[in-house]
């Protein structure tokens, strides 16, 4: 194995973390959440409707960039194989993570832009999924097949760690807390208004500043295979698509896995773009709490995403998935039946247990943990189990069918949290759909094979 490439494939999954820790998450959700809801309260909404609002203006933007996402990939990645270039396409789309993240510093508490700023985060989610579509499938080609689990984990556990690096920067240098300082006790760095909330709002263009500087060692030690570069035909590219996707009626474990892996993700997305919103509306967290949190979640995602690549060399991708989908879907259940004033109907007191922390917040500490170390471990077992589906030449395409997968009711989750918790009217409600979903793929992964298919064995 070329360990310096490896390496190199390691550090975009470090490079492009932040964008889902930072963004998507932990920081500029939340500060998105607070923004919106005072926007909304000012415009005469109670607090309750406003925080539902809220949600539902980004539930419903995830849900536009979800389709997008899912109509492009597979065309894209097919367009790709048949040409023999992977490189040129991700160079494309940093230029589109960057552009998103950084234009996020436009959202001001003052008249706020809300669906300019949603748009802009479309724009860099769109970068970051497309870009890693081109670069899972550099995988196959990195390692033997019996190591392909390890590195796939250990890819997901350094992203993870460069997720809390950068986040843990942003807390102690930049983002303010009420009293205007940083985690650090400092002024946010750069002469960064407080008042402004110039600190929470450099979080675009730190992650974009981050992605640049360390995709550099990608570029410089990742190279494609060897092999004939071809020119972009796109009706030859679309029929072999056509007859992937045709094949799958006959492709048993592939068809369910797929199916399985895009509800599983749909749900796991969720968790994670309303997690924060989550904390900011129903338990009223301020940023800087939220981020601490995200710190502890993504400790927890590293070290267990670590462990799961370790598990998915001894038990099989398999096992690791159906292990973390109960553990997800346990969490879901807690979230629905818990607020400040009550667990799962049992009543709990709202002062605090550990200085200012009372029982909602502490458990909401451990769903992250468990939110951020499953999720971590279930992506990264799960991108082993696509290249147990598929073959290095086709890899591409394969991971561009599997993003179709877990883009194509990318809108689902998000949009049945939206229209749940315009119903209801109630944040906690309207994450109960994951349940049902987490449940729909752990029932269709029993039919998938644990070892793959027969044709992309070696």
């Amino acid at each position: 194995m070329d360990r310096k490439r490896i390496w190199g494939w390691w550090f975009f999954d470090w490079a492009s973390q932040p964008y889902h820790t930072l963004l998507l998450t932990f920081v500029f959700s939340i500060y998105f959440a607070e923004v919106a809801k005072t926007h909304f309260i000012a415009l005469g909404y109670s607090s309750t409707i406003a925080g539902a609002n809220a949600q539902a203006l980004w539930g419903y933007g995830l849900s536009i960039t979800g389709v997008l996402i899912a109509v492009l990939a597979p065309i894209l990645g097919a367009i790709a194989d048949g040409s023999g270039r992977r490189m040129g396409w991700i160079w494309l789309f940093s230029g589109l993570y960057v552009l998103g993240a950084a234009g996020l510093w436009s959202l001001t508490p003052e008249q706020p832009a809300l669906v300019q700023a949603v748009v802009l985060f479309g724009i860099g989610l769109i970068g970051t999924e497309f870009a890693t579509i081109f670069t899972n499938a550099l995988l196959p080609g990195l390692a033997p097949r019996d190591e392909i689990g390890r590195l796939s984990g250990s890819g997901y556990a350094f992203g993870y760690l460069g997720g809390v690096s950068a986040l843990a920067i942003m807390l102690l240098l930049f983002a303010e807390t009420p009293s205007g300082r940083t985690l650090a006790g400092i002024e946010p760095l750069f002469g960064l208004d407080p008042t402004l909330r110039e600190g929470t709002r450099f979080v675009g263009p730190f992650t974009a500043i981050w992605y640049a500087v360390f995709m550099i060692p990608f570029f410089l030690w990742v190279r494609e295979p060897r092999g004939p570069r071809r020119p972009i035909r796109l009706g030859a590219s679309l029929r072999d698509l056509g007859s992937l996707i045709a094949s799958l009626r006959h492709r048993r474990s592939l068809r369910n896995w797929l199916l399985s892996s895009m509800f599983s993700r749909d749900a796991l997305n969720a968790l994670y773009g309303f997690g924060g919103v989550y904390a900011g509306t129903v338990l009223g967290w301020p940023v800087f709490l939220a981020g601490v949190f995200g710190v502890i979640s993504a400790i927890s995602a590293a070290i267990i995403s670590w462990l799961g690549g370790r598990a998915d060399r001894a038990f099989g991708p398999r096992a690791v998935i159906a292990a973390c989908i109960l553990a997800l879907t346990a969490i879901c259940v807690l979230l629905v039946g818990m607020d400040r004033a009550s667990v799962m109907g049992i009543p709990v007191a709202e002062g605090g247990v550990i200085g200012r922390l009372g029982v909602a917040d502490l458990l909401f500490f451990l769903c992250g943990a468990v939110i951020g170390g499953a999720g971590g471990a279930l992506q990264a077992a799960s991108r082993t189990m696509m290249v147990r589906h598929t073959t290095e030449e086709r890899a591409t395409e394969g991971f561009g069918l599997y993003a179709l997968s877990g883009k194509a009711t990318a809108f689902l989750a998000p949009f049945l949290i939206a229209v749940t918790t315009d119903l209801s009217g109630n944040q906690r409600v309207g994450l109960a759909p994951l349940i049902l979903i987490f449940l729909v793929a752990l029932v269709l992964l029993g039919w998938v094979d644990p070892d793959g298919e027969e044709e992309a064995r070696p």
